[in-house]
């Protein structure tokens, strides 16, 4: 089943430089432990936001959970998260253009943990 999750990270004002650091690291190394594992599909940034759009695949809701919830920086997100169905139109869509196919993308989110200030 798929899941498209979006996702806002909201630090508190009070957290140090170097813990804001370990998070995002430890953030990068699960987020490509989920994508190895084919739950975590694509991903987008949100320009100018500390936030993303991602398609997530589980085979249920409990199975999302966990895996929401594995994430360091889990504490800290609000998230929306919209299950996924099949339309009849899908078979006649073009998919992704280059450059956005599945895969390349897990960059795009570490570079949107980096890129940010946590405003």
């Amino acid at each position: 089943m798929e899941f498209l999750l979006a996702i806002e990270v909201r630090l508190p004002s009070h957290i140090t430089e170097d813990e804001r650091n370990r998070l995002i690291a430890a953030e990068r190394l699960r987020g490509t432990e989920l994508a190895a594992e084919g739950i975590l599909r694509a991903i987008w940034r949100v320009p100018g936001r500390f936030a993303n759009r991602a398609i997530w695949s589980a085979p249920d809701a409990t199975r999302l959970h966990e895996s929401i919830v594995s994430l360091p920086l889990w504490p800290y997100l609000d998230i929306q998260v919209t299950p996924l169905g099949r339309h009849d139109l899908a078979e006649q869509c073009l998919g992704l253009p280059p450059g956005l196919e599945i895969g390349r993308e897990i960059n795009g989110f570490v570079d949107s943990l980096e890129d940010t200030d946590g405003d």
